[in-house]
């Protein structure tokens, strides 16, 4: 099943996920099994051997997500983060050179100043969103790729994935896209020429906060077949029944997005006029200074807010500790709204470098809720 057949929704809820042909079970299997009987020796049946090279859940998943990422080949991972490291050990080696963004996830710096620069590969922050600033940071010959978050977690800055896929190719490099943030739903970047896609299903597309996942999604079958080896012989992949719950959340991604950004809209029309709020970083705001990209590069602006406190850090902490509905938690994309101080909760690992966040931040993740009863909490909390 593809786009040029289907509607993402009908992808979502069909694609991988044909009727069982023994049972004619509608949902597929949960294949909790380690092992496969073989028919023979040197003839696995239908492939399998043992479920860390293949499994028919994990199977599903992957070609669900190929399907609604519009690549050629989705691969699941035990989280975010492994499929990010298999990415890495996959396409680079050591010397080589990767341009990240200047506001990166905390756990993705992480990786790469304490991880992946241990092993040798090399990098450098750029604003994404300044060409001329990711142009300067290239190293011709050692630059492998560029790696980007649109929007960025959790600024929420904006890069134009068409313009640096056209930079990264143009010096033989490749074009990473970390989706978590917009979602299948609202962002393509394969069409927009990115070369691989990384997503942390934890968030959006598993949706209910119950189950921890990654996935890679391919432009082309050369590429996943490298990954896939790779998959393979690193060993990070996700289990059956975690595979299960990713794929039973994709089924309702579309509904749950719409729903997160209409709360999200509303939302951010009372902050705008709240006196506490410093600013907002959102990039369906006019003002916002990747607005325009944002709104040709994407169907809508996402679950995901964050603003700045205007009596600084103490009244920011003062904020994510007062709201009631809000969660206080790390992690995203779930049906229920979270709140967090990324200063001390998902980007710690990044103080003290050039990429920490201010201070008096605050991230929400809008869920699905009744929108009037999520104002008056922030309403409370805000004081």
């Amino acid at each position: 099943m593809t786009g040029n057949e289907y509607g993402f929704d009908t992808l979502a809820i069909h694609a991988g996920q044909d009727p069982d042909p023994r049972t004619g079970a509608v949902v597929p299997p949960i294949y909790q099994t380690s092992t496969y009987a073989q028919d023979a020796v040197g003839a696995p049946r239908l492939g399998y051997e043992y479920s860390r090279s293949g499994n028919p859940t994990r199977d599903a998943l992957q070609e669900c997500l190929a399907a609604i990422e519009g690549g050629r080949r989705g691969l699941a991972f035990a989280s975010g983060l492994a499929a990010e490291d298999t990415l890495l050990r996959t396409v680079c080696r050591p010397g080589d050179h990767v341009v990240i963004p200047d506001d990166a996830y905390g756990g993705t710096f992480r990786l790469f100043s304490k991880v992946a620069e241990n092993w040798g590969l090399d990098w450098t922050a750029a604003p994404l969103h300044d060409l001329d600033a990711v142009r300067a940071a290239f190293r011709p010959g050692h630059t492998r790729m560029i790696w980007v978050e649109t929007p960025t977690n959790p600024l929420l800055n904006i890069a134009d994935i068409a313009a640096l896929a056209g930079m990264a190719h143009e010096y033989d490099a490749m074009l990473a896209v970390d989706n978590t943030f917009a979602s299948p739903y609202l962002q393509q970047p394969i069409a927009l020429g990115a070369d691989v896609v990384i997503h942390s299903t934890t968030k959006y597309l598993g949706g209910h906060s119950d189950v921890v996942g990654g996935a890679l999604i391919t432009a082309d079958e050369e590429l996943g077949e490298q990954l896939a080896f790779h998959q393979n012989a690193m060993g990070a992949v996700n289990g059956p029944f975690d595979a299960w719950l990713t794929l039973r959340g994709i089924k309702t991604l579309g509904v749950r997005m719409d729903r997160h950004c209409d709360n999200a809209e509303r939302i951010v029309a009372f902050l705008q006029t709240h006196n506490k709020v410093a600013q907002i970083l959102y990039p369906g705001v006019e003002s916002h200074p990747g607005h325009e990209t944002a709104a040709k590069q994407m169907s809508r602006f996402g679950g995901m807010i964050s603003f700045r406190a205007k009596g600084g850090a103490d009244q920011a902490i003062d904020i994510c500790n007062r709201t009631k509905l809000f969660v206080l938690a790390e992690s995203l994309g779930g049906v229920e709204s979270l709140i967090e101080h990324p200063g001390q909760m998902t980007h710690l690992s990044a103080a003290g470098s050039p990429l920490e966040v201010p201070a008096d931040l605050v991230r929400l993740s809008v869920g699905i809720e009744t929108v009037d009863d999520l104002l008056a909490d922030l309403e409370q909390a805000l004081g």
